[in-house]
């Protein structure tokens, strides 16, 4: 009996995944993604196995166009295997489906939209739980069967690929509005929230709105502290965009900032469930903590406080140890461990690789305020006041929005009154934390 051609597309071989692990993806394929798609009543065809040295030949793009389904795993994928997919979104309305490791590299993009299915691994990269994995990889084809379309062009944009002038003449005045709406945003964030709330009132139904100028609103509410906004503004997204990690975020971000910090936990948590640590998810995760361990140790909860702050620790920790790039949670790692009592002695072997990672970011490129923030933190704990001065006055000249020199002065606070406390004095940092909080309130 002739069954259909299901198409693989996947790494071959052992490839290193997060930690340096290797991930042995010929046995994922035999033990889990070949029996899977022969159980589904199909015939698996692996991509790699028809590569002739590396290169994307007319065969593989005839694979890609007329093989009926499709298994993609995009577990440390290399740039080809996305573009693999990028095809076969393009010219296939459905029977695609997406998987990944758990734990072995966050995706480059959100893959919510992919409905990307997680798979899990032991520690020699093998997959575990293959009898539930293999099951849900089945059922996934199976639906796939069916002919419903998973592609989000497909779903997006009626008539595709067959597009009319009429819609593209719509697409362009959608634009020109989104436009519009941004060149507004800019004058309003500086009027306040109530010019934002008009403007909102002025767009009319936002999941009809190009995503761009959406985020920029939810942005622009951030930037003037208006946390409830952002939460409402969420609610009314189309669920694609809603759905997406650097919205979940902010959300999470929001949640936090108006008390409900239960709330944000749960959603940086599951975001770090499906798409791994990120030094973003992880550095809101700290930020969490961080704010509860202030509040605990504010009503005299000590126990709970100490607690608190070795959460708020390790969350920063695992952020920068996602991306090593990203000096932002290796800073705040830092600080919090000055202020344990007693000083955590991993901060000795972390503050130079924090000192590397930021002046790395400066040398690639131009550098924004956390950048100078950074070295302004590291020099105020080196007590390096030259340092301090010269990184300050960087920073002040970079400010975009009110928050950001208020956490930076806060930092200080928080290093200067622990310093005191064992007898140190930092006083020379108290004046730098006053012309933040000048800054702040004239961004």
């Amino acid at each position: 009996m002739l069954t259909s051609l299901c198409f693989v597309l996947m790494p071959c071989g052992k490839k290193p995944g997060n930690g340096g692990s290797p991930i042995d993806f010929d046995f994922v394929y035999d033990v889990l993604i070949r029996p899977a798609v022969e159980k589904a009543g199909l015939t698996p065809l692996r991509a790699d196995k028809e590569m002739n040295g590396g290169f994307i030949d007319k065969p593989m793009f005839e694979r890609l166009i007329l093989c009926e389904y499709a298994v993609a795993d995009l577990t440390t994928a290399p740039a080809d295997v996305f573009y693999e997919l990028g095809i076969r979104r393009a010219v296939r309305p459905g029977r695609t489906v997406v998987i990944f490791a758990e734990g072995a590299g966050r995706l480059p993009f959100d893959g919510s939209p992919l409905r990307a299915l997680p798979y899990k691994l032991d520690t020699g990269g093998r997959p575990i739980n293959l009898a539930k994995t293999q099951a849900a990889v089945i059922n996934r084809l199976v639906e796939a069967q069916k002919g419903s379309a998973d592609s989000s062009i497909f779903n997006l944009v009626e008539n595709y690929p067959h597009i009319d002038h009429t819609k593209t003449d719509v697409f362009r005045d959608r634009i020109s509005y989104s436009n519009a709406i941004r060149d507004k945003l800019t004058a309003a964030r500086k009027q306040g929230v109530a010019a934002l709330r008009d403007i909102e009132k002025q767009i009319g139904n936002i999941a009809d709105i190009e995503s761009g100028a959406v985020i920029d609103l939810l942005l622009s509410y951030r930037a003037v502290k208006a946390w409830a906004e952002m939460i409402d503004l969420v609610g009314k997204m189309a669920l694609p965009l809603a759905a997406t990690v650097m919205v979940q975020e902010q959300l999470a971000y929001a949640l936090n900032r108006i008390g409900k910090s239960e709330e944000a936990e749960k959603i940086l948590h599951a975001l770090i469930e499906k798409c791994g640590p990120s030094s973003e998810t992880c550095g809101l995760l700290g930020r969490v903590f961080k704010d509860r361990w202030e509040t605990a140790k504010t009503r005299g909860a000590q126990i709970c406080a100490r607690a608190l702050l070795d959460n708020a620790i390790e969350a920063y920790l695992k952020g920068f140890e996602a991306d090593w790039r990203d000096a932002y949670p290796g800073i705040n790692a830092v600080t919090l461990m000055e202020l344990k009592d007693p000083p955590d002695p991993r901060r000795f072997k972390l503050i130079p690789v924090v000192a590397y990672a930021v002046e790395r970011r400066i040398a690639a490129g131009t550098p924004d305020y956390w950048d100078q923030a950074t070295l302004l933190e590291l020099a105020v704990l080196g007590n390096d006041q030259q340092k301090a001065t010269s990184a300050l006055e960087n920073a002040l000249s970079l400010v975009r929005e009110p928050w950001e020199p208020e956490t930076t002065a806060r930092n200080l606070r928080l290093i200067r009154e622990t310093r005191a406390r064992r007898n140190q004095t930092l006083a020379w940092a108290e004046p730098m934390e006053e012309e933040l909080e000048r800054a702040a309130e004239k961004a």
